[in-house]
């Protein structure tokens, strides 16, 4: 019977259940996403998005199956949001190595993802988990979207033209357009977060002074 995200058998062990077993999946696929697309071959980059698309199909199905048979725990809140951040900061990482996108976008999201990450982890110590906005769920969609749309152009470039011309990085072309769109919410959504969370913020910088 599933109950909860952890769950003891009879022998008082704790076992995972499936969407955190999901969520943990999603997180290992990462870095072999991460180490294939960085060969440049055709083939490893087509390999690299299969496992990247895998591994955002696991998002949407452990989410779901979450909600249907009511398995939805701390862990979980806490580690799916957590496993979507790890996978998608790790594929802009990896595309501003390439020079596919500008680095100074990438350390914006970062940053913001690291701060609300970081007092996440404080709100859930103190028994106090935050409500995610919905245009921090507007930013998640757009950067999902926008790394399948460099996935896509990538692979296209790969199979498709035949010219030797690498892409760079270029703020007016879609893939500019959009990491400019994606930059411009995590902003907006990072200040919205701070003003709507100040007193845990202050709480968690406290405790950091140790006053």
């Amino acid at each position: 019977m599933l109950t909860s995200g952890l769950t003891t058998n009879s022998k008082g062990n704790m076992r995972l259940t499936i969407p955190n077993q999901l969520t943990i999946l999603r997180i290992l696929l990462t870095p072999v996403f991460a180490f294939y697309f960085l060969q440049k071959t055709p083939f490893d980059q087509l390999l690299a998005t299969i496992l990247f698309s895998i591994a955002a199909f696991t998002d949407w199905y452990d989410g779901w199956f979450a909600r249907k048979f009511s398995v939805i725990t701390r862990f979980g809140q806490f580690m799916d949001p957590l496993a979507d951040k790890i996978l998608v900061s790790t594929a802009l990482v990896v595309f501003a190595v390439l020079g596919y996108i500008y680095w100074w976008m990438v350390w914006t999201i970062i940053a913001r993802d690291a701060l609300i990450t970081i007092n996440r982890i404080y709100a859930l110590y103190i028994g106090r988990p935050i409500i995610t906005h919905v245009v921090a769920k507007w930013k998640t969609a757009a950067q999902m979207l926008t790394v399948f749309l460099i996935l896509i152009f990538v692979n296209y470039r790969n199979y498709y033209q035949t010219t030797d011309t690498p892409y760079t990085a270029n703020y007016l072309d879609p893939i500019g357009l959009a990491m400019l769109t994606v930059t411009v919410l995590t902003v907006i959504s990072g200040v919205i977060y701070v003003y709507e969370n100040r007193a845990l913020l202050v709480g968690l910088l406290r405790k950091l002074v140790g006053r």
